[in-house]
């Protein structure tokens, strides 16, 4: 069995050949239960979460996810999220291969993003608006670039120092970025807004977007998180990954429960718009939102490229 450290697993999944996994993973039969929820409940600071996110095919390959979700950690200097991907022959169940869960987490997590404003921003989008500093965000330029012709890319941060630092992280590694203190002056202006924050209390505007934008909401994984408000699910045409978003995710959930969203409102999901492969915009004025929960569908696709990334040996 073959254990990737932290590069190895950035690595084995290059956005280009990941965002091709991923669509592949979603056009396939694999079946991916709703992920195992549990709060670990903290006195004087946030609730931490543990997750375990099973998939398996029915010949082939499965997986497991652990996560561990910690906001406490900024304050530490460390990663919101720490996690172990394990990749298993489905026909005897051996162990082939380890993965650092949490650059695979944040890999798959910007590509399925990717993925969807692949299908559902104009073809003409130039200008993304990252809204977030942390590991997840610091790979979205990068995805999007692979599906988008991104010419510029914006930062905003809740610290502004932090939306420095990934601007310039990006700057070195060859994308034109930098880091704004405007949120709704740069929102105003994008193209493509993904926001991938830890965010309880809705912080973008739906009065603040214009029509023809692609909104990409990543953070919200737990009926108490949000990141956009009420008006700005009015205004959008909703499209999600999978239909645990509904259940999972204040995002849609809350909206739902309240009678601001209808669920037969919901134009679709991930898996919808892989296996028709259809343009869905209704017009260019029309704006999309993509509100992603994640679906161990990705990390088992991306590990399965892994494995043949890194040629590990799977004694299949």
């Amino acid at each position: 069995m073959k254990v990737c450290s932290q590069q190895e697993t950035i690595d084995a999944l290059p956005f280009g050949r990941l965002i091709e996994a991923i669509d592949a993973g979603f056009r396939g039969e694999v079946v991916a239960p709703l992920r195992h929820h549990h709060q670990m409940v903290n006195e004087g600071r946030s609730d931490d979460t543990l997750l375990l996110m099973p998939a398996w095919q029915n010949e082939g390959w499965g997986g497991i996810k652990l996560v561990n979700v910690h906001p406490g950690n900024g304050a530490l200097g460390l990663a919101a999220i720490s996690s172990t991907y394990v990749l298993f022959d489905r026909r005897t169940g051996r162990h082939c291969l380890i993965l650092d869960g949490g650059e695979l987490t944040a890999r798959r997590t910007a590509a399925a993003s990717a993925l969807a404003a692949k299908r559902l921003a104009r073809p003409d989008s130039g200008k993304l608006l990252v809204v977030g500093a942390g590991r997840v965000a610091s790979n979205i330029a990068h995805a999007y670039r692979a599906v988008l012709s991104i010419g510029t890319v914006e930062v905003w941060n809740r610290t502004h120092a932090g939306a420095e630092a990934l601007a310039a992280k990006l700057e070195s590694e060859g994308v034109s970025a930098c880091a704004v203190d405007d949120l709704e002056g740069a929102v105003a202006g994008a193209d493509i807004v993904s926001c991938a924050t830890l965010a309880t209390e809705p912080f973008l505007k739906g009065e603040w977007l214009r029509e023809g934008q692609h909104v990409d909401l990543i953070g919200s994984f737990t009926p108490a998180m949000r990141e956009v408000d009420d008006t700005a699910i009015r205004r959008s045409r909703i499209f999600i990954d999978t239909e645990h978003a509904m259940i999972e995710s204040g995002e849609i959930r809350s909206p739902l429960e309240r009678g601001v969203l209808a669920e037969d409102a919901i134009a679709g999901t991930l898996v919808d718009l892989c296996r028709t492969d259809a343009y869905p915009r209704r017009s260019e004025s029309e704006i999309t939102l993509f509100k992603g929960v994640g679906t161990a569908i990705e990390d088992l696709s991306a590990a399965i490229l892994a494995y043949e990334t890194t040629g590990a040996d799977a004694g299949v």
